[in-house]
């Protein structure tokens, strides 16, 4: 239990910094989330829980092919907030 708690607190203090971040500098702040942040910590947490490699390497060629369809979504969100004006 203590396990799962510590790689809660872990990654959520990451992405509160990535976040943090993102408010003092647009372009330091993309640059950080737009690292492969969550699919690394996911590899490490398998890698230490000692998860087979072949599974670690399935995460990372899935997760590949998951990004692919969402990066115009970058393309379209920033227009649609102007179009939209939220």
């Amino acid at each position: 239990m203590g396990w799962l708690i510590t790689k809660y607190l872990v990654t959520a203090a990451i992405v509160v910094a990535a976040s943090e971040l993102a408010k003092r500098s647009d372009k330091l702040g993309a640059l950080i989330v737009a690292l492969p942040l969550v699919s690394i910590l996911a590899m490490v947490w398998l890698y230490v829980e000692q998860q087979p490699t072949e599974k670690i390497a399935n995460h990372a060629w899935y997760t590949f092919w998951y990004v692919v369809p969402t990066l115009p979504m970058f393309l379209l969100f920033p227009w649609l907030l102007h179009r939209l004006s939220f």
